[in-house]
């Protein structure tokens, strides 16, 4: 929301309000314009990628179809026609892979969809495997990191830049904060200003960003337990006290499915406490009898054990994983966190060994869980999806309108940015939230600590950089 308004009246000299050590509301909103204005050169290119990543990951399950319907889509022989056994489309799979490794099978989303096995290769290489359930016929297979959602995923969550782009993306959420707080500042006070210049462009983006604020707050904050420095100390530190942000489910394992399929609950993290060896994971009973005579589970069993327990269809099978394993079978869950449970099913005898659901979190582990179930547009299906590509679409214009307002209006031989300063020392209120916001927000600290002392030091004693950054 780069409001560009001047508050002083029309042909009026500039008030002496604009001193860098100015308390006074002209003072105030240059400063905050100035803020939000160096923010936007950060926030915007990057708020602009998250959004239209997250736009395509909104709408994965529509989009993914129509571009491998000769996988995922699928017709029934007649109206007559019933699906193979899991059991057997599970064959199907190891028959044409003999080398792979089958750690997942995803029933299908809906009637016409395939099945999808996630399988491991030789070369440590993930395939999902697509079989048709009517004929237990292998389809063919997609490696989901190369698919439209699979490209958008990676590049929301780290810009396919590993650690360096995760930190980026944090660093650009720390300071979308603060130009989203800045943002409603200069709206609120420059309303007046607003109605007498009547600047479309100007109105049109204000407009905007009140709107879109709201939900890029609540997305920035949500989004925050993923990230790799934040998340990770936020974790540390949850667990130093007892708790967790994420599901403590000993049976669990951290990703059994593609990215594909997203009925796995969010709150199995990929750094569990039972694959540090914290935890011990339930195990199958010793299996009874002679060779070949054992009671020996399979996918099917675990399926229809899960379902005398109350799990909603589709669910998702995660297999042994060896002699002692159990299947671990997730319910769908995509649309209300609350009901993410998962049941271990012995693989011999087929008993339930244990159950594990939302109830059982820590309550930070709740919270977390419906934040994410907010932030990816499934708590209360279709209003939140629309909700959430309405907030896309309003970031894309907001990140769009604000560069736009920018270009116009930059004068030759400088970049145009507002003149003024936080004042700090005659306001120890904002001091004190500076402080605390680089305190909660350690990236946003370390940087307004940098930008400052490059200020300090080497733009204010540079006169070329000074004038072109109109510091004042």
């Amino acid at each position: 929301m780069t409001t560009q308004i001047d508050p002083a009246p029309s042909g009026s000299a500039p008030p002496r309000a604009t001193s860098p050590r100015s308390t006074t509301g002209s003072g105030w909103f240059r400063a905050f314009w100035r803020w939000h204005f160096y923010a936007s050169f950060l926030v915007a290119p990057v708020l602009l990628v998250l959004a239209v990543t997250g736009l395509i990951y909104l709408f994965r399950f529509q989009l993914e179809p129509l571009i491998h319907a000769d996988l995922m889509k699928v017709e029934a022989p007649s109206a007559t026609s019933i699906q193979q056994p899991y059991a057997n489309q599970l064959a199907a799979v190891e028959r044409e892979l003999p080398d792979a490794t089958v750690v997942s099978m995803a029933e299908p989303r809906s009637e016409g969809r395939s099945t999808v096995f996630s399988v491991t290769m030789p070369d440590e290489s993930v395939r999902d495997v697509f079989v048709n359930p009517y004929g237990a016929e292998v389809l063919g297979s997609l490696d989901p990191d190369t698919t439209l959602s699979g490209y958008a995923v990676r590049i929301h969550a780290e810009l396919m830049a590993g650690t360096w782009g995760d930190r980026l993306i944090e660093l650009a959420v720390c300071w979308a904060i603060v130009m989203a707080v800045t943002g409603y500042y200069l709206f609120w006070k420059g309303r007046k200003a607003r109605a007498r210049q009547k600047k479309v462009l100007r109105t049109r983006h204000a407009q905007i960003g009140v709107v879109a604020g709201v939900g890029l707050l609540m997305l920035l904050v949500s989004g925050l337990p993923w990230t790799g420095f934040w998340g990770a100390r936020a974790q540390e530190l949850a667990t130093d006290r007892g708790t967790s942000m994420w599901s403590l489910d000993h049976g669990a394992i951290s990703d059994p499915t593609s990215t594909l399929d997203e009925s796995l609950p969010h709150s199995h993290a990929t750094d569990v406490p039972w694959a540090q060896g914290a935890t011990e994971v339930p195990r199958s009973g010793e299996p009874t009898g002679e060779e070949g005579e054992r009671s020996v589970s399979n996918v099917d069993t675990a399926i229809a054990v899960a379902d005398g327990e109350g799990l909603r269809h589709p669910m998702t099978v995660a297999l042994p994983e060896d002699d002692g394993g159990v299947f671990s079978v997730i319910g769908y869950a995509f649309d209300a966190p609350s009901d993410e449970r998962t049941v271990h099913v012995d693989q011999y005898g087929g008993g339930v060994v244990s159950t594990y659901g939302f109830e059982d979190y820590p309550t930070l582990a709740k919270v977390v869980a419906h934040g994410i179930g907010l932030h990816e547009g499934r708590s209360f299906g279709y209003w939140s999806m629309a909700g959430s590509t309405l907030m896309c679409l309003l970031v894309i214009a907001s990140c769009v309108t604000g560069p736009l307002m920018w270009w116009r209006r930059r004068p030759s031989g400088s970049i145009g940015a507002p003149r003024g300063r936080m004042p700090l020392r005659g306001t120890p209120v904002l001091l004190v939230g500076l402080v605390a916001l680089g305190i909660l927000l350690p990236f946003f600290g370390i940087s307004v600590l940098v930008v400052l002392l490059l200020d300090q030091l080497v733009v204010r004693r540079v006169p070329a950089l000074a004038g072109r950054l109109n510091t004042s």
